[in-house]
């Protein structure tokens, strides 16, 4: 199994009991070893959704891709259906993981070790009769190059590096997390991405990791700059391109083992320049930065998880976005989320989390004229049913305050993930 989806599924095995293989299918092709692996999940659920959504309603309760949906002055994804609405949305949906195939291959060629992965992500969403969804990601396509003496490079698009180990020890991975009711036609949910910590997103790179120093490891990359919906440079605004050069991403984390006892503590970090603005006549630049830091503990069938980040101009859910005021000035954002979690003697893990985002006002000029804060609930059972498949139940309680009031999102679900 390559190495991100190993990532995945040890992310995944923080929430659940199971265990994934430690390889997907192997294949000897001459001088490559091909690894075929990857996963396939879908999930029933049911949201409620209530409360003020009209002005400033969040990705987290209302999605991104409904007709409704708008992007309004403040860049937050709002929802213009009405106020004091509620509905409920039943939908079969992919959950936090898209499905995924991938395709990875390993060879050793002059004193290096060579690799490359290649991967598709479709969802398991249809909303419309005769007409199948057209949402599918390619989130990896990279080569690396190294050896365990000095470490290794690589090339190509791949998970971000600042915020990666927050969603690695979501126990939501394998599950659903928010955003059930609204973006079911979506390749994946959102999980606690916005209520607890920003999404590492898939970035165009070039990184570098250090050789793993008795635990201790290090990663610092070149990704692609982003843009941040309203501020761009000013030349480039009809293209869509921030057009600062590139951002700088880093992370490092020490992996721990004693007696029963396991564990990891990571800092990671991101910062990017912004040239110019939207607006003509504030020609200023922008540094946009964040940090975080997070630990994770299992002892004798307990785990436990604490994360947090703050940042300036890095926004709430996505990236950049609703980071910058009309006038250009960057928004502070910080939140972060607790998750522990339990292994019964059946083997099922029981998780019980919870997490807040928070995006600040600017002031007097900033359109937002409230601080929003979203925040959710997340209770899950994890049956391991066989070696690769488990059983998922889950229960989240999602809540948007903004300045149009408080939207509210609650979500069952029951499904099954397949690793391979």
């Amino acid at each position: 199994m390559n190495k991100n989806i190993k990532l995945a599924v040890a992310g995944a095995v923080l929430a659940v009991s199971a265990t994934a293989a430690n390889a997907g299918i192997i294949i000897p092709a001459g001088e490559w070893t091909v690894d075929i692996g990857g996963n396939v999940n879908t999930y029933a659920t049911w949201t409620r959704l209530s409360g003020e959504t009209n002005t400033f309603g969040k990705s987290v309760l209302w999605g991104g891709n409904k007709s409704g949906d708008v992007l309004n002055s403040a860049g937050l994804l709002g929802n213009d259906a009405g106020t004091s609405n509620a509905r409920t949305q039943s939908n079969m949906t992919t959950g936090l993981l898209p499905n995924y195939l991938s395709v990875s291959g390993t060879t050793r060629q002059n004193d290096l070790d060579v690799s490359f992965t290649i991967s598709i992500n479709p969802g398991s969403s249809t909303l419309q009769a005769g007409k199948q969804s057209t949402f599918q990601e390619n989130r990896q396509a990279f080569l690396t190059f190294g050896d365990k003496s000095w470490g290794s490079v690589k090339l190509g698009k791949d998970i971000g590096i600042f915020a990666s180990d927050a969603i690695l020890n979501d126990m939501t991975l394998l599950g659903v997390g928010g955003g059930a009711g609204t973006v079911a036609a979506n390749t994946t949910t959102l999980g606690r991405i916005g209520t607890g910590f920003v999404y590492a997103d898939w970035k165009s790179q070039i990184a570098y990791t250090t050789p793993n120093f008795n635990g201790l490891q290090a990663t610092v990359g070149l990704t692609q700059a982003w843009n941040s919906q309203q501020y761009t440079d000013e030349d480039l605004v009809s293209n869509g391109r921030a057009g600062a050069g590139f951002a700088y991403e880093g992370k490092a984390s020490y992996s721990f083992a004693a007696n029963d006892m396991t564990g990891k503590v990571w800092v990671s970090g991101l910062a990017q320049r912004f040239d110019g603005v939207a607006d003509a006549t504030n020609h200023e630049d922008r540094v946009a930065y964040a940090g975080d830091i997070g630990a994770n503990v299992n002892v004798a069938g307990f785990g436990l998880t604490g994360y947090y980040f703050s940042g300036k101009g890095i926004g709430q859910t996505l990236q950049f976005m609703g980071a910058f005021d009309n006038n250009g000035k960057m928004r502070d954002s910080n939140g972060g989320y607790v998750q522990a979690t339990y292994v019964l003697p059946t083997k099922t893990k029981l998780g019980v989390s919870w997490g807040q985002s928070t995006i600040e006002s600017t002031g007097s000029a900033d359109s937002l004229t409230k601080d929003v804060d979203d925040s959710m609930w997340a209770v899950g059972l994890y049956h391991p049913l066989t070696k690769h498949l488990n059983l998922v139940a889950e229960y989240t309680d999602v809540e948007s305050e903004h300045q149009g009031g408080t939207a509210k999102g609650r979500t069952g679900s029951l499904g099954a993930i397949l690793f391979f």
